[in-house]
């Protein structure tokens, strides 16, 4: 962990950066934001020669990888940043200049403990893309099977580290703030940002995640995921199938090579839907880059690194969300956000059925080109402090993916329903799984655990409430300050550290502008 002046140190330089993207000027126009974080701001964009409209991408950019990952978060959050600044960070390209070839060749040969030449008989030392993570290079394996190897970059780990450290700190005071500010759980946002990456920076878990999808989309014709090879992947190098295919954002080369584009965009969304409503396993970074089409019309995905996954209660509450909104049962819809507890009880339900009415009615039965999925969410999040609803991480990512999927089938098909493709799947997976044979076979099965534990929960009484004779359970013990604890308590009363709380503020109150609220 840390020092608290290291923190402030980094936010300080960070807030330059912003400043000077023009980035941290809504934040002192916003309502929402605490009168400390005003004042403070100003302090750290003294001196900073002031873009005249915000690049809010430009700057996250600027700042590095890390900052990189967060504004692609953030980005689908217009309820946290403002739409001005999700629609400019929805344009945060993931890439950077490459490392030095022979930079890639030492983590290779040092991670698996053999020379380049015996893993593989051809290897471009020309990436084909390098992101803030990772950089992908073409090679062929000795057996001649043609990959694709995707490489950490050297020290990327360590940095990531140093820079979410930071963000924890930032998201701990920012909370402190309350208000506002705590109902956004922007302590929860950073932990959710911190497992992601995480998973990212383990091509292990990106290549098992691979793996698991592929067995979710068994049975799904059209669409592939590309095979791993095992014995050249470990936590710093992936090696996975090579795919030849034409980018699934090229529309005029996939019209050229004949492909039926209104059909490969409504099987896009029907897998999508798979992954998230059927498996509760979904790719996450279904962005135009990661997406081919093979020769077939099959679409092969590829990049794995952000995962989403939902449990089944949360995919059976989705699915009735998403069907009661093509429906219009907007009673219903809002019965299951306080069945969730999205809302809190304190309010009415049939109120919140007429808000959410007021979102859901002017998009049903229009094209994507008209209304958009995209402008619901932007709609559903604007109620969302009128009914107090906290943030859910869980669907975080499944809000990001569903935009890009939106996206790419606009791309596509720009007259596609999304609702009139969704519909009759989510149909048909409610009624295998919500119907009375469902029932009754979740019924059975939940019985059944339940009479198994039965031995374990008498043992577990039995450890609880030993028979007599035994210890006696110890009484609560009292809280006492400790003496350095008082000895930091006086001092903070002291101006010397005074003066250091408020530079600390004001080193958080220039990340906020960035990572954690009120943009634009």
């Amino acid at each position: 962990m840390a020092k608290p002046s290291t923190h402030i140190w980094r936010l300080g330089r960070w807030a330059r950066i912003l400043a000077r993207h023009g980035a941290l000027r809504g934040i002192q126009n916003d309502p929402n934001t605490p009168a400390p974080v005003k004042r403070l701001i100003g302090l750290f964009s003294v001196g900073t020669l002031k873009s005249s409209e915000p690049d809010y991408a430009g700057a996250f950019r600027a700042i590095g990888p890390a900052a990189i990952k967060l504004g692609q978060t953030l980005a689908t959050r217009p309820d946290l940043v403002g739409e001005e600044a999700a629609r400019n960070l929805l344009k945060l390209q993931d890439d950077l200049p490459p490392v030095d070839f022979k930079l890639i060749r030492q983590s290779i040969e040092s991670t698996f403990e053999q020379t380049l030449e015996s893993l593989y008989s051809e290897f471009d030392p020309e990436p084909i893309g390098a992101a803030s993570i990772a950089q992908v290079h073409r090679a062929v394996t000795t057996e001649g099977r043609h990959v694709a190897v995707k490489v950490l970059r050297p020290g990327v780990r360590e940095q990531f580290a140093r820079d979410i450290d930071t963000y924890e700190w930032a998201a701990a005071h920012l909370e402190s703030f309350g208000g506002e500010a705590a109902r956004l759980r922007p302590r929860l946002i950073i932990a959710n940002f911190k497992r992601w990456t995480a998973r990212e920076l383990d091509l292990r878990r990106e290549a098992a995640s691979a793996s698991e999808l592929a067995e979710h989309m068994v049975g799904s014709p059209g669409y592939e995921i590309p095979g791993i090879d095992w014995d050249r992947t470990n936590g710093r190098v992936m090696t996975i199938d090579w795919v030849d295919g034409i980018k699934i954002s090229n529309v005029d080369a996939l019209v050229a090579a004949g492909h039926d584009t209104p059909e490969i965009a409504n099987r896009l969304v029907l897998a999508f839907l798979k992954q998230a409503i059927a498996a509760g396993f979904f790719h996450a970074d279904m962005h135009q880059g990661n997406l081919f089409v093979k020769a077939d019309g099959t679409i092969a995905a590829i990049d794995f690194g952000i995962m989403g996954r939902i449990d089944r209660q949360a995919r059976m509450w989705l699915a009735e969300i998403l069907y009661g909104l093509t429906t219009g049962n907007y009673k219903r819809v809002a019965e299951i956000h306080f069945e969730a507890q999205y809302v809190p009880s304190y309010h009415n339900v049939d109120e919140f059925a007429t808000a959410l009415r007021a979102v859901g009615e002017p998009m049903r039965g229009k094209p994507v080109s008209e209304l958009s999925v995209g402008q619901m969410l932007d709609g559903l999040f604007a109620i969302t402090r009128d009914f107090d609803m906290q943030t859910q991480p869980h669907l975080l990512l499944l809000q990001k993916t569903m935009v890009m999927v939106e996206g790419i089938a606009t791309q596509l098909n720009p007259q596609i329903n999304m609702w009139d493709v969704s519909a009759p799947y989510v149909r048909s997976w409610i009624r295998d799984e919500l119907g009375p044979e469902a029932a009754i076979a979740d019924r059975i099965k939940t019985d059944t655990e339940t009479l198994l534990r039965i031995p374990d929960l008498v043992r577990r009484i039995e450890d609880r409430f030993p028979p007599k004779g035994g210890a006696p359970e110890p009484p609560p013990l009292p809280d006492i300050e400790l003496m350095w604890e008082r000895r930091t308590r006086k001092e903070g009363r002291s101006g010397i550290l005074g003066y250091a709380l408020a530079a600390a503020g004001g080193g958080l109150a220039a990340w906020l502008a960035a990572a954690q609220g009120w943009i634009g």
